[in-house]
């Protein structure tokens, strides 16, 4: 397998950065992973403004014609390591740069941002999408800029952690007694047919599938409501389901034990799943 890395594509083992680099002290930085079917980008537009979002939150600044270049470069990876065809996925990630000494401040003169992309195959997760998962709540004790695609991730390792510890698939966020979404996905509910889903704020990232999804909801004629899903509500919502960009449209069937409906993907979701894949294979 090839990278991109800083200007140069080379091979994955022998991709370095230095340790000096800010992402690797102190997460300073952006990624964003775009999905890829039979060599198609699906909301590649859609990612690339949100890395800009982004990157304007963190206040880094990526050289424009390298920005301008990512189209490209994307897909001469793709094509170097094969990803032409079947499923994929860019994982693209830029950084502060490297600076020394180490020092919270930004670096004075600036330095040149650092740039990494690589790509994978990638097999969807059908089983789960047709059966359904279970997963267990834990507080979200992430900071205050959630729409912002950092690679500080802890919080969401170690939410994601416990799941797994718990024998769970993954886990709902709680926020001041409201969910607010998963380690790596956004979540929908349902409740007497309206889709209820947390408002795009700065508590939770703005999914590009969230907007799809959305987008769906609309052109189904199924009501959305963007408010908060309460905790005490939760066990009681009709139908619950994540989305993201490698999650797709996933039902959660259990939450704590307890079953969520009938304890099977209910009716929405299922909609919503035909409506996806049509988009996403169509």
């Amino acid at each position: 397998m090839q990278v991109y890395l800083n200007g140069e594509f080379l091979e994955q083992k022998k991709a370095a950065i230095s340790v000096a680099d800010r992402g690797f002290v102190f997460g300073d930085g952006v990624y964003e992973v775009t999905r890829i079917v039979n060599g198609k980008f699906f909301q590649e537009e859609e990612h690339l403004i949100r890395l800009d979002e982004g990157l304007k939150g963190l206040k880094i600044n990526l050289n424009e014609k390298i920005r301008n270049s990512i189209p490209e470069i994307s897909r001469d990876l793709i094509n170097r390591n094969g990803h032409t065809e079947g499923e994929a996925t860019v994982y693209l990630q830029v950084t502060r740069g490297a600076a020394f000494p180490r020092t919270h401040t930004f670096p004075d003169p600036e330095v040149p941002a650092s740039i990494y992309l690589s790509s994978g195959s990638f097999k969807p997760h059908k089983k789960l999408h047709e059966s359904g998962v279970e997963v267990i709540t834990v507080p979200d004790v992430r900071w205050t800029r959630c729409n912002l695609k950092t690679i500080n991730l802890l919080p969401n390792t170690l939410a994601k952690q416990q799941a797994k510890e718990a024998g769970a698939n993954s886990a709902v966020m709680i926020r001041d007694g409201v969910v607010t979404e998963s380690p790596n996905a956004n979540i929908f509910g349902v409740k007497d047919g309206e889709l209820h889903t947390f408002p795009a704020s700065n508590y939770i990232l703005n999914g590009i599938t969230r907007r799809v999804v959305i987008d769906i909801a609309n052109s189904l004629n199924i009501p959305l409501i963007t408010e908060p899903v309460r905790q005490d509500d939760l066990y009681d919502m009709d139908e619950l389901f994540f989305t993201g960009t490698t999650t797709d449209i996933q039902p959660i069937i259990k939450v704590d034990r307890r079953k969520i409906g009938s304890g099977k993907p209910g009716e929405i979701v299922r909609s919503v799943q035909k409506e996806y894949d049509k988009r996403l294979y169509g």
